[in-house]
């Protein structure tokens, strides 16, 4: 048994704190539920929490360089791993054993360096989730927390179970995306490629031949002409190595400010954008769910849970919104009032939030709830991924028009004229 503090919001709304004995965090979060307190926060007074040494900093600098050695961790890696691991576990062999197993299995160079590493880590006696804490750039923080819950409460198996399943849900809509967009990037590139050869190489032989003045040239062939201009010039004059550097400064600036301060703006552009931005925001609604869900049966208090869902839904929109909603929750407040407050969050899953934390039964209501919602963001990415084709090569069609009219209509106006543009 161990002893655990708490600070939880009570059914009147008031703030209550104290200790409680249980054998685990879930167990303690099972218990105060069932007293009719809203837990916030909860720690266990033999945690203790220690900086980091230089082992710990030179782990971490080896997992950051392992991906440039010898190829990289993928996600695919990730999710067999999990896989594989969820499966020892629950065959009922010990860590270490399973950990090893999985290794002399492994094909991928860079893989199997990455297992020794947390073999040996476990070994010398740090916990899994602590060997694992030293990849950033491999384990994503929601998996190091649900490993870290599956220690704490003795349910590693269940835990990685649910992380397999987890992952498994992401590289499907991975997939789906991949393989739904093909047919329009192919699409896409053989248009550009047509219309950059009818603009640099058929259009001005056209030209040449009816031997007429450009500046007397109709208004759509006198900007097709400029266009094929500015394309052949580009390598061949000194503007155009200008305008090359300057579009390859611009990319790199706009890639450096969508991560940095214009990421909440550019975020929200997107949610704004007519059918994409509801397929992101579908995606990102299944993903709070069964994260929640996930985290929340494991015995990891809301406050915890919502710190770690924010970076999970991949918007940072969304993510402040989820902040709100935490400081909110932290002052009293229930989780679903904010939640249906931010206007991002459908009517659906705020009543099941409200309904979980009135029966104590959120975790299971949300995970039941998130096979509702990934439905709906298949249904949701295969409208758009339907929809998108056609507006692509509705575009192209309407660009391959201009350029067959602005390419015909000297020829007929000189057909018509009896002679050339005026010379």
């Amino acid at each position: 048994m161990g002893q655990f503090y708490y600070k939880a919001v009570n059914q009147g709304g008031g703030h209550v704190a104290g200790s409680i004995e249980a054998i685990d965090r879930r167990s303690a979060v099972a218990a105060l539920t069932g007293q009719g307190h809203f837990v916030t926060e909860l720690s266990e007074d033999t945690k203790v929490q220690t900086a980091p040494g230089a082992e710990e900093r030179t782990a971490l600098n080896l997992g950051r360089l392992l991906s440039f050695r010898r190829g990289r961790v993928t996600s695919k890696d990730v999710l067999a791993f999990t896989t594989q691991l969820s499966t020892a576990l629950q065959a009922g062999l010990p860590l270490m054993r399973g950990l090893e197993l999985i290794r002399e299995q492994q094909h991928k160079i860079v893989t199997k360096e990455l297992l020794g590493d947390l073999v040996e880590s476990v070994s010398s006696g740090k916990s899994l989730s602590e060997a694992m804490a030293t990849y950033e750039n491999v384990f994503s923080p929601l998996y190091l927390s649900m490993i870290r819950v599956g220690e704490t409460g003795g349910i590693l198996e269940q835990t990685t179970a649910q992380l397999a399943e987890m992952l498994t849900r992401e590289e499907k809509i991975k997939t789906n995306m991949k393989n739904a967009s093909a047919y329009p990037i192919f699409v896409l590139i053989l248009g550009l490629v047509s219309v950059a050869l009818i603009i640099t190489v058929i259009l001005p032989r056209i030209i040449n031949t009816l031997g007429a003045d450009v500046s007397a040239l109709p208004l759509p062939t006198r900007i097709l002409m400029g266009m094929s201009g500015f394309i052949t010039g580009l390598f061949t004059t000194v503007v155009g190595w200008i305008a090359i550097a300057g579009a390859i400064a611009g990319i790199h600036y706009f890639r450096k400010w969508k991560r940095t301060g214009g990421r909440l703006k550019f975020d929200a552009f997107k949610l704004r954008i007519p059918i994409l931005g509801s397929v992101l925001r579908t995606i990102a609604v299944g993903r709070f769910a069964r994260t929640l869900g996930a985290l929340t049966m494991g015995g990891v208090t809301i406050l915890e849970a919502l710190a770690v869902v924010r970076d999970t839904l991949g918007n940072e929109l969304l993510g402040r919104e989820i902040d709100s909603v935490a400081d909110k929750v932290k002052r009293g407040e229930s989780l679903a009032e904010p939640l249906g407050e931010s206007g991002y969050f459908p009517p659906l899953l705020v009543q099941i939030v409200s309904v979980g934390e009135q029966t104590g039964k959120l975790d299971e209501l949300l995970l039941n709830a998130a096979e509702t919602f990934d439905n709906e963001a298949d249904s949701a990415v295969t409208k758009f991924m339907a929809i998108f084709p056609a507006l692509l090569i509705l575009l192209l069609a309407v660009v391959i028009g201009f350029i067959i009219a602005a390419t015909l209509l000297p020829i007929v106006a000189m057909q018509l004229g009896g002679g050339m543009f005026g010379s």
